[in-house]
């Protein structure tokens, strides 16, 4: 069961990194040169994070 937790937090997370990059380049009023590179930072360090937490609440 902790494999569909850890996919659909995945697809989520995906997700919210997306948004959460589009907020920051709209504030700053111009796409980021690095955008992928700041994607995938934002994504490692939320997943990192989130899938710690789904370990320690599922006793693994």
């Amino acid at each position: 069961m902790d494999i569909v937790y850890f996919t659909l937090t995945a697809i989520v997370l995906y997700l919210v990194a997306d948004r959460l990059l589009d907020a920051m380049e709209r504030r700053v009023g111009r796409r980021f040169e690095q955008r992928s590179l700041i994607f995938f930072a934002l994504l490692l360090s939320m997943a990192l994070i989130t899938f710690a937490v789904i370990r320690n609440l599922s006793g693994g």
